[in-house]
């Protein structure tokens, strides 16, 4: 992705000091800043407050962190304690346990004075897989795209995302905007409708900026407008991301994805989810039962950041001091409303026997 003509990551090593930068996404889309981790622990705490946020860049930032980890102290104690403050930053996205259970037995099964050289190769490896995988994801979605372009005679294509499942999301490119960039780039004209996503504005604030340094139409809504918009007839699909997604296709994405999946099967729209294979939780079957949800601080619910008209950004109470807020961060839509699943391997029904037909060295992983 390119900012003002300059190519990002949205995480990296530093070749230079061995430190980790990313773009802090807390800041945006008012200000682009740059944020150095340099522990495992401001790692976590990036994680967990969201500087960085999206499933498989939370994954990677936490196979990151393990690697500063490594450098302050390769012990084993200290790499075990990395570990679980790491894991314990974030309980939904099962690519943050994806990554960590990649590269933790390799290190604590080399000599200690190898450690380090070795997690910085292995994170290395999960940043640049993701970015390949994302881009494969972007290349089998481009097709639906096209392929619903020309079967409807659309001269447009009306797309409706909910959250941020863009390039900031991952290490490059994304899950759901994949095929949305790759589209906008193959001159196949597309329009997003880009949800505000409350209560932490992921799609106003994260999306639409993401589409905008890159050309794409797009129009913000209100996250109740999504419905109204498909009985209306100007969404033609919806792509959305994912944060777990289980073995028989239920999918966990951020809060009032549920919705937005009803809204469209009973509009007969297409529905599909686009996600890495790392973001399956192959050891569980029921989404709703099963996937732990983050309960985040009501603060996020009842306060709002945004630009004054001095140009400086504040916090602002959103309603009285004696109400309280509730603040599930994800839901699960269940298998059943979902189109299809847009993976590296190609689109995939939201079925076990299909994901593991596709996925096939994972038959044999026990379920919970």
């Amino acid at each position: 992705m390119n900012v003002d003509g300059r190519a990002y990551r949205s995480i990296w090593i530093d070749p230079n000091d061995d430190l980790v930068r990313v773009i802090d996404q807390t800041k945006l889309p008012f200000r682009f800043e740059i944020k150095t981790l340099d522990s495992a622990s401001k790692t976590a705490d990036a994680i967990h407050d969201m500087v960085v946020r999206g499933a498989p860049l939370i994954g990677a930032t936490a196979a990151c962190g393990l690697f500063l980890a490594a450098k302050t102290d390769p012990s084993d104690n200290f790499l075990n304690n990395a570990y679980q403050e790491l894991l314990n930053s974030r309980p939904t996205a099962v690519n943050l346990r994806w990554a960590l259970d990649r590269i933790v037995p390799d290190l604590l099964t080399t000599s200690e004075d190898k450690r380090k050289g070795l997690a910085r190769t292995l994170a290395q490896q999960i940043c640049d897989e993701d970015i390949k995988t994302n881009s494969a994801i972007g290349d089998h979605g481009l097709g639906l795209i096209r392929d619903i372009a020309i079967k409807n005679n659309l001269k447009i294509v009306n797309i409706l995302t909910h959250c941020n499942a863009g390039w900031l999301a991952t290490v490059d490119w994304g899950t759901a905007l994949a095929p949305i960039f790759k589209a906008h780039d193959s001159a196949i004209k597309v329009h997003v409708w880009v949800d505000e996503t409350r209560p932490r504005n992921q799609g106003a604030s994260l999306t639409a900026w993401e589409l905008n340094a890159h050309g794409v139409p797009h129009t913000v809504i209100s996250d109740n407008a999504g419905g109204h918009l498909m009985q209306k007839g100007v969404v033609d699909l919806c792509i959305v991301g994912s944060d777990r997604t289980t073995r028989g296709g239920d999918v966990c994405n951020k809060i009032g994805t549920y919705l937005k999946a009803l809204a469209a099967h009973d509009n007969q729209l297409p529905f599909y989810a686009a996600l890495p294979s790392s973001t399956i939780d192959w050891t569980i079957t029921d989404g709703v039962g099963q996937i732990p949800i983050e309960e985040r601080a009501e603060e996020e619910v009842t306060h709002i950041w945004g630009l004054d008209e001095h140009g400086d950004t504040r916090k602002i109470r959103l309603v009285s001091q004696e109400s309280h807020a509730a603040n599930p961060a994800f839901d699960v839509t269940p298998r059943r409303l979902i189109t299809g699943i847009i993976t590296e391997r190609g689109v995939v029904a939201a079925e076990e026997s299909d994901l593991l037909k596709t996925f096939p060295e994972f038959i044999d992983t026990p379920t919970l």
